[in-house]
């Protein structure tokens, strides 16, 4: 197992990757996700597995009949952030045709429906909401509303998709599809230092954070950077900058998280004072009075500063997950089939980071495994899980696999 999870990392390593920076660029639509869909394919039919891509553009890999309900399901995505690492995705889904391989090796035999998934721009680099697959399989998304999405080029979702040989005319709710799974586990690696510092090579997911993206648009006056003097000036960008200073400071007294990690600039001149200062939020917290606390708290700086500074601003959220609490029921049972395992207890704990698995917990009972991250860096060139971590989670996710697909 350990070889041929090693040789599909190498082979799907450089795929997207920048030799500039060391991260991935694995933008949904784009050559680099066409090159991830076609080794994704590679795999599943190398393993004698039917592959099929839904109406929304997610791949599924199937052992067994896909139309006789109760499947077992388990995958990741394989896209990324702009120069993000190696293991956020591609480690679920590489880690679901080893455990595969390892179940094989061990001669089970399955008693429902398996299918290994590859759910399509969950990152949302390019459209800018994230979970685009999941989200519109699960009906959290409506065909509208995608219509709607547009990338940093003014290219739509369905453009791309057609230029990249899907059709868009298909997208859409696919209650018959989910209707037909019993479960769904994702493998993910761990974007935190919980099981570092616990000592431990996997864990359990509980809950995801409440999170969401806000767009702040900062509208001033274009005008000379020479020649205009300071007390002349609607300078869109230093009311951007104290609103950056302010979200630290909400986040802070609220126990919370909060970023503004992108920014447009209107004219984008290193001379010129701009006329438009775009910036999004993202923002997350334990519960959900938190996230309002930070939320309200960032907008009422803002208008402040832009008050003051005699600039027009105006707040757009552009998307929001609730809490997500995963299946007691479900996460439970991985726990007993863990402890039969290896007689140990294995840790639960929360994350800020959204996943598919999120998405679609509100349709069908799902949970999450996480697999040690020594740093805690995700998002980043230096994201890293150490080769004895990721063959551990193989292993978990077999077993996992083995005691809800073979008993």
């Amino acid at each position: 197992m350990s070889e041929t999870f090693h040789a599909m990392w190498r082979s799907l390593r450089p795929i997207g990757r920048s030799a500039a920076s060391g991260g991935y660029r694995r933008y949904a639509w784009t050559e680099a996700d066409a090159d991830c869909r076609l080794w994704f394919r590679m795999q599943a039919e190398a393993r004698r597995l039917d592959v099929e891509t839904d109406r929304n553009g997610n791949q599924w890999a199937w052992l067994g009949d896909p139309t006789a309900g109760d499947a077992v399901v388990t995958g990741s995505h394989l896209d990324s952030v702009p120069d993000g690492g190696a293991f956020d995705g591609p480690l679920g889904v590489v880690s679901a045709f080893a455990a595969l391989d390892e179940l094989r090796a061990r001669g089970a035999v399955f008693k429902r429906p398996l299918a290994i998934v590859n759910f399509g721009d969950e990152e949302g680099a390019r459209f800018g909401l994230a979970c685009v697959g999941s989200r519109l399989t699960a009906g959290r998304l409506t065909k509208e509303q995608a219509y709607e999405l547009r990338d940093a080029d003014g290219i739509s979702l369905p453009q791309a998709m057609e230029a990249a040989g899907h059709d868009p005319a298909t997208i859409g709710a696919d209650p018959e599809r989910l209707a037909k799974i019993g479960a769904f586990v994702e493998l993910h690696v761990e974007q935190g230092r919980a099981l570092d510092l616990s000592g431990d090579a996997v864990g359990l997911a509980s809950a995801i954070w409440p999170h969401g993206r806000w767009r702040y648009d900062f509208a001033g006056e274009a005008n000379h950077a020479g020649t205009t003097r300071l007390v002349d000036r609607r300078d869109p960008m230093l009311t951007y900058a104290e609103t950056v200073l302010a979200a630290r400071r909400e986040a802070e007294l609220a126990g919370a998280v909060a970023t503004f990690g992108k920014i447009a600039v209107e004219p984008n001149g290193v001379n010129a004072i701009p006329s438009l200062v775009r910036g999004w939020l993202d923002a997350r917290a334990a519960d959900q009075g938190s996230l309002d606390q930070v939320i309200a708290g960032v907008e009422a700086a803002a208008r402040d500063y832009a008050g003051r500074h005699g600039i027009d601003l105006a707040v757009t959220r552009e998307s929001f997950t609730p809490v997500v609490d995963f299946s007691d029921t479900l996460r439970d049972e991985l726990a007993k089939i863990l402890g039969e395992k290896t007689g140990e207890k294995t840790p639960v704990l929360g994350t800020g980071a959204g996943h598919d698995a999120g998405i679609l917990s509100e349709s069908i009972p799902t949970a999450m495994l996480f697999v040690r991250n020594p740093t805690g860096v995700s998002h980043s060139p230096a994201e890293f899980a150490a080769e004895d971590d990721c063959v551990a989670g193989v292993l978990a996710l077999a077993d996992v696999l083995e005691g809800l697909a073979c008993r």
